[in-house]
């Protein structure tokens, strides 16, 4: 076999009857299985194995799915995603909160989470009390994992699809409060290290657990140096909206390539960033050190247009890319992670197993929940999907439980 097996004692007990993947590739973080197989069982991965390895003991009912030589890889965990399907999180209902979440888990999102953008503070406090209530209840689809606040602690001059209007200096006062009130639910905020009051604010997030990131931002190389010895491990959407690698002035760009200790985020849609760039930044980063985010808005999944906003700005989507009615910045995307996931292979050449780290094992890391998503190990929920030799989307499975997928994903 290929790689390492795992398994529980036992067969399936209780009301779950099971799933049992076989003849696939099968990528754990030991390396990909071929011909292997995968047992899903009371929400969890119960068993991996090889060809050689004996089979779990069905029992009835069970459904048993044929890989034909497909992929199995771990569950999609999207840390920048603002929206989707026609809905924003900024002002989300619960049924809204369901329309995005199922439209993402159909393009291989098993978590996620909730993006804000600058606005008022009792409109970020309201993204948190309607995400907090949400997360309090089984969620059917796409896991939310807790909130991602981009802004509005920012640089104007970087404002991208920002509104210009909320921005402002870091406000310690706030944090406080929101963590006292929900805590355990801002996972990662982004905001601009130069500004006035932000290194001790980084500091802060990083004494509550909350991962600091660098976004919207005029930093020179020095600056994020120096926010990295406070706390800083995170990049928003790398190249985009920050200051830009010169080989004399290396800028926020060359600090974020250069600093072990900060992660990467990166678009791949082919739109915010060009290819090659991303192959040099997963050269310079590993797969351990970059991460495959959406940043997608509410238009993603819906038709062109010109009715869409973003943070209260007008927004229009013309074949698929979205930008600002006035100034054409790009204004998130309309990206899915499985697409995200394809590009990378298809067109910056990274391996299928890199790639997958990258939109799986590294977010759930840098969130603190690797040890119960973002790769295929027993014991680990059950959050898989399928792919075909072509790496089409087949199937997904969000806490062993079937999620219908979009179709043939491009």
């Amino acid at each position: 076999m290929g790689g390492r097996a795992e398994r529980t004692a036992g067969g399936p007990q209780g009301r779950d009857a099971g799933t049992l993947i076989d003849g696939a590739r099968i990528v754990t973080p030991w390396g990909t299985i071929e011909g292997g197989w995968v047992w899903l069982s009371e929400g969890a991965i119960a068993a991996i194995g090889g060809a050689s390895d004996p089979k779990p003991l069905a029992s009835d009912g069970a459904e048993r799915v044929n890989g034909a030589g497909g992929w199995v890889l771990p569950g999609f965990v999207d840390v920048h995603v603002h929206g989707g399907a026609g809905y924003d999180f900024m002002e989300a209902s619960p049924e809204e909160f369901d329309a995005i979440t199922r439209f993402h888990a159909s393009h291989g999102t098993t978590g996620l989470l909730a993006t804000s953008l600058t606005a008022p503070r009792d409109e970020l406090t309201a993204v948190l009390a309607r995400t907090s209530e949400y997360m309090a209840k089984p969620m059917p689809y796409a896991q939310i994992l807790g909130v991602h606040f981009e802004g509005p602690f920012v640089n104007v001059k970087w404002k991208g699809a920002q509104n210009p209007e909320y921005i402002l200096p870091p406000q310690a006062e706030w944090l406080e409060e929101w963590v006292s009130r929900y805590p355990g639910v801002i996972k990662l905020q982004t905001l601009a290290p130069e500004t006035d009051g932000a290194l001790d604010y980084i500091e802060l997030l990083a004494r509550h657990g909350i991962v600091p990131s660098a976004g919207h931002t005029d930093a020179t190389y020095e600056q994020i140096v120096a926010a990295a010895d406070r706390g800083l491990r995170h990049a928003v959407h790398t190249f985009n909206a920050m200051t830009p690698l010169h080989h004399r002035n290396p800028g926020t760009v060359g600090a974020v390539m250069s600093d072990d200790r900060i992660v990467a985020e990166v678009i791949a849609d082919g739109h915010h960033v060009h290819p090659a760039a991303i192959r040099i930044l997963t050269r310079v980063k590993g797969r351990d050190n970059v991460v495959l985010v959406t940043d997608a808005m509410s238009a993603a999944g819906m038709p062109d247009g010109d009715n869409y906003e973003l943070g209260g700005l007008p927004v229009v989507m013309k074949c698929g890319v979205a930008r600002l009615k006035e100034g054409d910045s790009l204004a998130g995307s309309t990206l899915t992670m499985i697409a995200a996931f394809q590009n990378m292979v298809r067109k910056v050449g990274v391996s299928v197993e890199d790639a997958s780290r990258m939109a799986s094992a590294t977010p759930a890391r840098e969130l603190g929940l690797g040890g119960s998503i973002g790769s295929l190990e027993a014991g680990k929920r059950a959050d898989v999907l399928l792919l075909d030799a072509d790496l089409e989307l087949r199937r997904v499975w969000i806490g062993g439980r079937p999620i219908e997928p979009a179709g043939t994903a491009g």
